[in-house]
C-alpha cells in the first residue's frame, strides 16, 4: 500500500486541494512549527490499513501535543514507519470518492457520503470510467443524502461544482484512473464546503495488492447453463465479423446425433427438419441419421453453421475439422463452468486454427425465423424486429415462446453460454446496425468483456433492455478500502444502465414487457407540450431518435422532460387508480395534472360527477357503459395537452360479472385501437386487469384487436409502468 502522503502528492499534482502538512521520520518534529494549529497527527506504515481502527490518528492537536501523541502511539504498539502531520481542515460535509478496478468492467468510480457515514449509511453511487460531467451530477443527485449538498433547513449548500470537478479529475476523461495501477484508490473523507473541497485522507493500493475474488460454478448438464468466470488466454477476436450467416445460414450441420440412442443431437435434427432448412448430419459411419443425409466429418460439410453436441473432451477435435464453416456452436457443457478451463482454451485454439467463429460452449444456439434457425420446438414464429442475446439457453427459449404468445416477433435470438469466443458485446454491436432489428434484449450473468459491453451499449442506436442474473449472489470483495467493499456487481450493472441509457429490469416478465413496448411503439416519436407551449420530444437515448430530431430541428428532451410531462392513466374508478399512481411513481413516471382547459369538455362527457377530475382519470368502463367513452376522453385531453403515453386500464372481470358477453369488451378494444390510430404521436398502452376471469380466448382476441393498432397489452399496472418508464428513457425504437 502506498503511504498516505504519497497518495496525496498524486492528488496535489492533479490539482486536487489537500491539507498543508509535513512528513516526520525519526521523531524530528521541528518542521511542525511551520503549520497552523489545530493539527492532525497520522502514523503510516505497511501494517496500518485503517488508521482509526489502529489508533493511528489524533485530531485537534497543538504543536506541543504532537510529539507527545506520537510517542504514545508507538508505546501502544502502532507499527509506524513515520508520521504525517497536517493542518486540520475546517468542518463541512464529508464525502467519499474512490476508484476500484472491477474484474469485469475495469475502473469504477464511487462517490457518496463519507467519513463515519460511509459504512453506516452506505449512501453511494457508481460510475464506469470515464464519467461525463452529466454522470457526475447524476451520481451526486442520486444520493439519499444529496439535500445536504444543496442546502438543507437553512444551512448553506456546498460548492457542488467543486465536487463535480473533483469527480471528473479522478474518474473523467484524462483523470487519475488512467494513470493509476488499480487496485483501489480512495479519498475519504473529502471535506466539501461553500468555498470548495479538500481531500483530507487518501489511500492507494496498486494492482498487485488488489483482491479479485470470484468463483467458478460446477455444472454438469449441457442445457441452460450459465457462463463461467475464467476467460481463455487467447484474447478477443480482433476482426469485425458479419454475423449474417450465423442467423441465416445456407445450410446447417449437426454433429453428435446417434443412430441408436436419441440424444440432443437427434432433437436438433428434428427441429431443423421441421424448420425446412437444408440439413446434414455428421456421423463417422452412417450415411443417414433420422432420415437426414450424413457425412463423416465437418471437413466435407458444405454448411455455414454447425451444431456440436458431443462430450466436452471430443469437441476440440470436431472443431479442428470445421475449416470452411463460418460458425460452429458447441452445445456441450463441461468446460470452464465445470472447472475445466483447459478444455475451453483448447476449444478456442481449435476454432482459431480452423478459421471458424465459436458460439459457446455450453449454449443452446440460435433462433431466427427469417433464416429458419431454431433451437426450440413447436415451429417458427413470425419474423419481427426484436433481438435477444442470452447467456442462458433455457431462459432464451422461455422468452421466445412466452414472448411470441404475447405478440413478440423476433429478428434474431442468440445464446452464448460461456462466450469463449463470440461475446455479447460483439453481437450487440452487430445487431445495433442490423436493418432487421429495432430493439435488443440481453440476459447476462457474466459480462465476459465488460468494458467492450459498456462501449457497445453506449454506442447502440437502438433501445436495449438488460436483465442480469446473479447480481445479489456475486457479492462484494473483501478489500482494504471502503471503496472495494462498497462496489458490488449489482450496483455496477445499474451504473452501466444509467450511463448508457439501457433499461435494467429485474425479471423475465419485465424483459418481455419492455421489449413488447419497444416493438409496438418503435415507429412513434412521442411529443409533449412543454411548459412554454413549445414541442418537446420525450426520451433521452442517443441514436436513431437523435438523428430524427436533428432532421426536424426539434430540441431533444431528457428523462427529466419525460418525468415532468409523464403519462395519462385512464380507466375504471376505485382503488385501481390509487394503486396505478403508486406503480407509476415507483417506476419513475409522473402523472401530470389534467389541463384546466379540458375540464369542462370532460364534464360534458359525463365525467367527474361523483369525483374530481384528475390523473389518473376515472372513467366507467364495463358492459353497460359506452365503449368509446375512453376514446373520446383521451382525444379531448390530447387536444389540450399531449402526453407521451396514455395507459388505459380495464377490469376484465367486470364484463363477465355484470354482463354475459365478450362483445362489449371487444368494442372497447376497437375504440381504443381507433384512438391510437388517431394519435400517431401518442403511445397508447392497455392493461387488462383480472384477465384470467375471462372465458378462454377472450384475452387473445382483445390482444389481437389492439395489436393491429400497435398497442401493447399488460396484465398488471406494475408491468405497464416498467415498460412505459423504459419508453420514456428511450424515446423510440
Amino acid at each position: 500500500m502506498v503511504a498516505e502522503h504519497e497518495a496525496k502528492e498524486l492528488l496535489r499534482e492533479a490539482g486536487v486541494p489537500v491539507p498543508r502538512g509535513v512528513v516526520v521520520r525519526d521523531m524530528d518534529f521541528a518542521p511542525v512549527a511551520e503549520l497552523r494549529e489545530p493539527l492532525v497527527l497520522k502514523a503510516y506504515g505497511p501494517e496500518i490499513v485503517h488508521k482509526s481502527e489502529a489508533g493511528a490518528v489524533v485530531l485537534g492537536l497543538s504543536r506541543v501535543d504532537v510529539p507527545i501523541e506520537a510517542a504514545r502511539m508507538l508505546a501502544s504498539g502502532v507499527a509506524a514507519e513515520g508520521f504525517l502531520v497536517e493542518e486540520q481542515a475546517p468542518g463541512g460535509v464529508e464525502l467519499i470518492v474512490g476508484l476500484v478496478h472491477d474484474p469485469g468492467f475495469g475502473p469504477v468510480l464511487l462517490a457518496g457520503l463519507g467519513g463515519v457515514w460511509t459504512e453506516t449509511l452506505r449512501d453511494t453511487a457508481l460510475g464506469l470510467c470515464p464519467i461525463s460531467e452529466g454522470d457526475a451530477r447524476r451520481m451526486l443527485g442520486s444520493l439519499r443524502g444529496s439535500p445536504v449538498l444543496y442546502g438543507l433547513r437553512g444551512r448553506p449548500g456546498v460548492d457542488v461544482d467543486a465536487v463535480v470537478k473533483l469527480l471528473m479529475t479522478v474518474g473523467g476523461s484524462g483523470g487519475l484512473w488512467e494513470r493509476l495501477e488499480l487496485g483501489e484508490f480512495e479519498i475519504n473523507p473529502v471535506i466539501a464546503t461553500e468555498s470548495g473541497v479538500v481531500a483530507v485522507d487518501a489511500r492507494y493500493l496498486p494492482a498487485a495488492h488488489a483482491s479479485n475474488g470470484g468463483q467458478d460454478g460446477v455444472i454438469d448438464e449441457p442445457a441452460d447453463l450459465g457462463p463461467h468466470s475464467e476467460p481463455t488466454d487467447l484474447g478477443p477476436h480482433s476482426e469485425p465479423t458479419d454475423f449474417g450467416p450465423l442467423f441465416e445460414p445456407r445450410a446447417v450441420a449437426v454433429v453428435g446425433a446417434s443412430t441408436t440412442r436419441p440424444n440432443f443431437g437427434n432433437m436438433f435434427l428434428e427441429f431443423y427438419k421441421a424448420a425446412g432448412i437444408p440439413l446434414v448430419a455428421v456421423h463417422p459411419e452412417a450415411r443417414e441419421v433420422g432420415g437426414v443425409p450424413a457425412v463423416p466429418s465437418l471437413a466435407v460439410a458444405d454448411v455455414d453453421y454447425a451444431l456440436v453436441a458431443v462430450p466436452a473432451e471430443r469437441c476440440a477435435q470436431v472443431v479442428r475439422e470445421a475449416s470452411g464453416v463460418p460458425y460452429v456452436q458447441v452445445m456441450s457443457g463441461g468446460f470452464g463452468e465445470a472447472g475445466q478451463p483447459e478444455l475451453e482454451r483448447e476449444l478456442v485454439a481449435a476454432a482459431r486454427a480452423a478459421g471458424t467463429r465459436l458460439l459457446g460452449p455450453n449454449c443452446m444456439g440460435v433462433y431466427c425465423p427469417r433464416g429458419r434457425q431454431t433451437f426450440v420446438g413447436g415451429g417458427l414464429g413470425p419474423a419481427g424486429t426484436v433481438a435477444l442475446i442470452s447467456q442462458s439457453g433455457g431462459l432464451a427459449g422461455e422468452v421466445i415462446k412466452v414472448g411470441e404468445r404475447r405478440g413478440l416477433a423476433f429478428s434474431r435470438v442468440v445464446t452464448v453460454g460461456n462466450a469463449a469466443d463470440v461475446t455479447p458485446a460483439e453481437l450487440l454491436r452487430w445487431l445495433s446496425a442490423d436493418s432487421e432489428t429495432r430493439a435488443v434484449g440481453l440476459y447476462l450473468e457474466d459480462p465476459r468483456d465488460g468494458r467492450a459491453l459498456y462501449e457497445a451499449l453506449a454506442a447502440a442506436p437502438v433501445p436495449v433492455v438488460l436483465l442480469v442474473g446473479g447480481r445479489s449472489a456475486q457479492g462484494q470483495r473483501a478489500a482494504a478500502s471502503h471503496t472495494g467493499g462498497l462496489v458490488s456487481d449489482g450496483r455496477i450493472w445499474q451504473a452501466l444502465a444509467d450511463q448508457t441509457g439501457a433499461t435494467l429490469v429485474t425479471s423475465q416478465d419485465d424483459l418481455i414487457g419492455v421489449l413488447a413496448f419497444f416493438q409496438a411503439h418503435g415507429a412513434r416519436i412521442p411529443r409533449t407540450t412543454g411548459p412554454d407551449g413549445g414541442v418537446v420530444v420525450s426520451g433521452g437515448r442517443a441514436g436513431s431518435l437523435g438523428a430524427a430530431l436533428a432532421g426536424e430541428g426539434i430540441p431533444r428532451g431528457t428523462t427529466a422532460d419525460f418525468r415532468s410531462m409523464g403519462a395519462l392513466v385512464i380507466g375504471p374508478s376505485g382503488g385501481a387508480s390509487v394503486l396505478a399512481a403508486d406503480a407509476f411513481d415507483r417506476a419513475g413516471v409522473s402523472l401530470g395534472p389534467l389541463p384546466d382547459s379540458v375540464l369542462g369538455e370532460l364534464r360534458g362527457l359525463g365525467l367527474g360527477a361523483g369525483s374530481s377530475l384528475a390523473n389518473p382519470l376515472e372513467v366507467p368502463v364495463g358492459p353497460r357503459s359506452g365503449p368509446d367513452l375512453v376514446q373520446r376522453a383521451v382525444e379531448a385531453i390530447v387536444r389540450h395537452r399531449s402526453y407521451p403515453d396514455v395507459v388505459a386500464h380495464v377490469n376484465v372481470q367486470s364484463f363477465f360479472t355484470y354482463g354475459t358477453r365478450a362483445e362489449p369488451l371487444f368494442e372497447y378494444a376497437r375504440a381504443l385501437a381507433a384512438a391510437q390510430d388517431a394519435l400517431p404521436e401518442t403511445r397508447v398502452t392497455l392493461v387488462t386487469r383480472n384477465g384470467e376471469c375471462a372465458p378462454p380466448g377472450v384475452e387473445d382476441e382483445v390482444r389481437a384487436i389492439v395489436a393491429a393498432a400497435g398497442i401493447p397489452v399488460y396484465r398488471t399496472m406494475e408491468a405497464a409502468a416498467v415498460a412505459v418508464a423504459a419508453g420514456g428513457r428511450n424515446g423510440t425504437a
